[in-house]
């Protein structure tokens, strides 16, 4: 009897292993400011381009985000399913969206707060239908600050629905919303342009004017965006952990 217990253990802890080290993929799904970016004659970053240098060799990143998506025009556009049809077991989805669908003057992005809160469950409900893994994002944080130099946010309730959508169906959330106020605060006014798009001009072809942009990143941006992904990753203990490098 000893010998088949111990027979038992020695399995699982082999199938334990086993699942430990098999490859998994990371789907993200979101906007623009996770979203792939033409490297040549770009400053440009998505975080989600980031993404891949912080995992060893058992952790594909797939970017499926896109710039100018919502929930709603991820899906009409046949975005989602596809990604449904390829999830395996051990997977992970990364699903960060609001930018796009709380812009009401934009008629085929805007998403009610209702709606959004639908479409999240949804994916949320197909991705562990597949035994793979959500892991929800708050929107990221504009750089916004008044003229007395005080932060001030512009995404209403959608980052709130987000939480109570982690909330309700028990998955994780990486609250990137109240991570990215943190660092876009400590940088302060001036040192939180180089978070994001200030560009002189001269410098690309492709923007010979320059740029201003306080929605999307720079490079450093977008790497340091990524690491307060990672530091979620390792705050909720996420098995994902696992495949971070040393």
């Amino acid at each position: 009897m000893k010998n088949k217990f111990g027979f038992l253990l020695l399995l699982l802890a082999l199938s334990g292993c086993l699942y430990e080290n098999h490859p998994v993929t990371i789907y993200m799904i979101g906007d623009s400011t996770m979203a792939n970016k033409p490297i040549e004659d770009n400053p440009e970053r998505g975080w989600g381009m980031m993404l891949q240098d912080f995992f060893d060799g058992r952790a594909t990143v797939e970017n499926h985000a896109m710039n100018g998506r919502s929930t709603r025009s991820f899906i009409a556009e046949n975005r989602w399913q596809p990604i449904v049809e390829k999830l395996k077991k051990g997977d992970y989805v990364v699903i960060q969206f609001g930018h796009n669908d709380e812009s009401k003057e934009k008629v085929g992005r805007y998403t009610t707060p209702e709606e959004y809160k639908g479409n999240l469950v949804r994916f949320v409900k197909e991705t562990l239908a597949h035994r793979a893994h959500p892991v929800l994002c708050t929107p990221l944080m504009r750089r916004r600050f008044d003229e007395n130099g005080s932060f001030y946010d512009t995404h209403g309730v959608y980052p709130d629905v987000v939480r109570q959508v982690a909330d309700s169906l028990k998955v994780p959330l990486i609250d990137m919303h109240r991570k990215s106020e943190k660092l876009i605060k400590e940088l302060g006014p001036e040192g939180s342009k180089k978070m994001f798009l200030f560009v002189e001009p001269g410098i690309y072809a492709s923007i010979p004017a320059g740029k201003e942009d306080n929605t999307h990143f720079s490079e450093w941006g977008a790497h340091e965006v990524a690491k307060l992904f990672v530091e979620g990753i390792c705050e909720q203990q996420l098995k994902l952990r696992k495949r971070l490098k040393q």
